[in-house]
């Protein structure tokens, strides 16, 4: 055994200095850390305009620059939070995602700036085996300025494109502290930045080790090896359809996609370019005269003149560029699923993974941040600035939203949990002008169930809810949330009490042009005319009504009680006053809604004595499957419905209110209430609010005009789910909602390549046309049948929620028994 060696006694990093690595050969080293898109969010057009951004922005950099960018992808599990207030569903949830794996990811730039009186290194003979190769050149100020101009408008053009964002690195995040590890640490160790400080041997003797962990190199450093075509994008098949062609960054197969512990670093050597093109001269002219003698060195004349006329004619930028992926793991056992799993992902990309054994050492060393400089040339290999950028890793692994605000969703690959603000932050970005949502599936694509976890998710942060449905999708939550539940049936008919004031409030305007409005479209057919003087005495009748029920505090204010205030007491007042029948007919007014009073057809409707206080509920839901083909009861239900959101709209400051009405919609527009959802849909966003329809019926989307004109044309955010039963007729479905081609793509991906040990749906999000994503929405046991639409199991929720006692306690059971039915 060859005796160990003190590190610091090689180490290439001289020291950190003006948040720079400064190296003993006269290197200086400036780091990024990068944020790059999600994967799966950019559309084939994007892709090639980021790829130029980086094209652009590596031609800025002197000669003798190195680009190196580095990827870290480490496996980690996620930690649930269980806060001590945490809601049952949200506890169950974390429980349900605790310790499930996930690729995090970390991207750095680096650009270094070499010292150009050094030799270059080669894989026998680095400040790996020898210490300082090269004098160390005296950094004079001027010089140091010039490198940090270069460097800013490099940061100013990547960030500029709109598809990157980078944080210079300071010094403390290069070097560390004493209990947080720094970027050179972090190679050196394999940590993460959150990680413990910890010292580990590095050995060669049996291929590379650094610890525990048994490492192997792959690369990407010979032309042979290389594919014959690459691009800024490859197609994922996966995701793909006949009709769509489904887009990832070329070489994100060895990136997000690669699911193992890997580091993928990626050289780009900017060379002197007028001597790079002489040395190639040469290099032609001596193959020309060799090429009679070989026809390999026939084809390598031709492949080099190529090469030339190339870069001259297109004024192409050579380079040289080097390739290569970093695999580890604590079991030695699992390297040979590792080196499969490589050479899978590289031949994807049409390419050939070559292990590196000799000079794997050297390589790996070069890596190490600041120590780019030294990497080996004969392991790399000439290309043009446009060829090398295609093997970039462009794209990262969802993120979560900052926002305070929003619903927990999950990443699309393995299903950790996101925070996804898809109401306020958008806005505040200027991606939508409101929160209005559209929300569309067929039967059975998990819609219902999103629903429910998207009203829930709002409920718990504080908004008023009120949801007009026909098919009791949500009555398990809203027995979850102690919410109003609000239908018909023949032994327990809907009722409500327009005519109730909660304690400490009072007739206000609203209250009372609410009222009048129902009393006028009770007593008047919708093309009757009502005049002004009508109008007057329900005004006043009204007036004097609250004034008596405040002389008469035993009087409970509901229908009956002012239908009888009218019959006594208000007929003496228009007699006092000489209003005349032709002004106001209280008579014929009486007649027509002596239905609504007691003993009358309609009694129950208007005269309710609980669930009351519907101003400061959060949640109310309207069953309305039994009368939406009323002919009487479903246009004043749905009156009373509008009016109560309004009032709620109005005069609730500073909360968030929503209304989510399901195929309700229709109903509600052959109802006359057509003007009154444009109105709505306009007017909500003023008032801190949300419109959400919910539809299922594909030929509704495309034919209603309604939909076209009051709900899509103001709905700015719009949430598709499975639509492959609806592909031949896709194409009109996206003219209508204004989708792109990218939208397009994503939408036909959902629920292409789904995990068949998980039980999942994917939901199609859409930002005002800006923002377009693909997220999972896998819900825990609890969550499942708290939120289910299936008769037998909801009927197992009410059998365990009677025996008890309550529905969470029945929910936590039913999900045990299920749990240990699976072990």
């Amino acid at each position: 055994m060859k005796p160990a060696i003190d590190i610091e006694k090689v180490l290439p990093v001289w020291k950190v200095e003006n948040d720079c690595l400064l190296s003993v050969a006269g290197d200086i080293t400036l780091a990024w850390e990068a944020q790059l898109p999600e994967i799966f969010s950019l559309s084939a057009p994007q892709y090639e305009d980021f790829h130029q951004a980086w094209i652009k922005a590596i031609r800025l950099l002197p000669p003798h620059t190195v680009f190196h960018k580095q990827d870290w992808f480490m496996a980690e599990k996620m930690q649930a939070r269980f806060a001590d207030d945490l809601p049952f569903l949200a506890r169950a949830s974390e429980r349900f995602f605790n310790e499930r794996p996930f690729l995090n990811h970390r991207c750095y730039v680096l650009l270094t700036f070499r010292n150009t009186d050094r030799k270059p290194a080669s894989s026998l003979f680095s400040n790996l085996l020898r210490r300082n190769l090269a004098p160390l050149t005296t950094v004079n100020a001027l010089r140091l300025q010039s490198l940090l101009d270069t460097a800013g408008q490099f940061q100013r053009l990547l960030q500029d494109s709109g598809f990157v964002t980078l944080q210079r690195l300071d010094n403390n995040a290069l070097a560390g502290l004493q209990d947080k590890t720094g970027l050179v640490e972090q190679y050196l160790q394999l940590l993460g930045p959150q990680a413990i400080p910890v010292i580990k041997d590095i050995s060669f003797e049996q291929g590379l080790q650094i610890g525990a962990d048994h490492c192997r190199l792959f690369t990407l450093a010979d032309v042979a090896d290389l594919p014959p075509l690459c691009g800024s994008r490859i197609n994922y098949d996966k995701y793909s359809t006949d009709k769509t062609k489904f887009s990832t960054g070329f070489a994100a197969p060895l990136g997000q996609l690669l699911s193992c512990n890997h580091i993928y670093n990626q050289y780009i050597f900017v060379p002197d370019g007028p001597k790079t093109l002489k040395l190639m001269e040469a290099k032609r002219r001596r193959l020309q005269s060799l090429s009679a003698y070989s026809r390999e060195n026939a084809i390598a004349r031709d492949a080099t003149q190529d090469f030339l006329n190339e870069a001259i004619s297109q004024q192409r930028m050579p380079v040289k560029a080097h390739f290569n992926v970093l695999v580890w793991t604590d079991q030695e056992a699992g390297l040979k699923e590792m080196h499969n799993a490589v050479g899978s992902a590289m031949a994807q990309l049409d390419a050939r993974a070559k292990e590196e054994t000799v000079a794997a050492p050297q390589i790996w060393w070069a890596g190490l941040p600041g120590n780019e400089g030294d990497f080996p040339m004969n392991d790399t290999f000439d290309t043009f600035t446009e060829q090398a950028c295609c093997f970039l890793n462009l794209e990262t692994a969802y993120r979560s939203s900052d926002s305070p605000f929003g619903i927990r969703l999950g990443d699309r690959l393995t299903g950790v949990p996101v925070h996804v603000d898809i109401s306020d932050e958008p806005m505040r970005k200027g991606i939508t002008t409101n929160r209005n949502k559209i929300v569309i599936g067929g039967s059975g694509s998990g819609k219902s169930m999103f629903m429910n976890h998207l009203l829930h998710s709002y409920v718990q942060q504080g908004t008023h809810c009120i949801v007009v449905d026909v098919g009791h999708s949500y009555e398990g939550l809203c027995q979850l949330v102690n919410g109003y539940y609000f239908t018909y049936s023949e032994e327990s008919p809907i009722r409500f009490n327009p005519f109730y004031i909660p304690a400490g409030d009072m007739l206000d305007t609203e209250k009372k042009e609410s009222i009048k409005t129902l009393l006028v479209a009770l007593w008047k057919q919708s093309d009757e005319a009502f005049r002004r003087a009508e109008y007057v005495a329900i005004s006043n009748a009204l007036q004097s009504y609250y004034r008596h029920l405040d002389r008469n505090g035993h009087i409970f204010p509901c229908f009956d009680s002012f239908y009888e205030f009218l019959q006594e007491h208000f007929i003496s007042e228009l007699a006092t006053d000489g209003v005349k029948d032709r002004d106001f007919d209280l008579n014929n007014f009486l007649y027509v809604l002596r239905p609504y009073y007691k003993g009358g057809e309609f009694d129950y409707l208007l005269n309710a004595t609980e669930n009351l206080d519907v101003m400061h509920q959060p949640f109310i839901v309207f069953e309305l499957d039994n009368v939406k083909d009323h002919p009487i009861l479903f246009p004043v239900i749905t009156l009373i419905i509008m009016e109560m959101f309004v009032s709620k709209m109005r005069k609730l400051k500073g909360v968030r209110k929503v209304i989510c009405i399901e195929e309700a919609w229709k109903a509600i527009a052959r109802s006359g209430m057509a003007e009154f959802m444009k109105y709505l849909y306009k007017t909500v966003r003023k008032y801190f609010g949300e419109a959400i329809t919910v539809t299922q019926e594909i030929d509704d989307l495309i034919t209603s005009p309604i939909i076209k004109e009051a709900i899509i044309n103001n709905a700015d955010c719009k949430i598709l789910l499975d639509m492959r039963k609806f592909t031949n007729k896709f194409a009109d479905i996206q003219a209508v909602l204004g989708m792109s081609d990218k939208g397009k793509e994503q939408v036909l991906s959902i629920n292409k390549a789904n995990d068949p040990t998980k039980k999942y749906r994917e939901v199609y999000i859409d930002l005002g046309n800006q923002l377009m994503k693909v997220y999972r929405y896998e819900p825990s046991t609890e969550e499942y049948y708290a939120y289910s639409t299936e008769q037998t199991e909801k009927l197992k929720v009410q059998e365990y929620a009677r025996r008890y006692g309550d529905i969470r306690r029945g929910l936590a059971a039913l999900a045990a028994d299920l749990r240990s039915q699976t072990i």
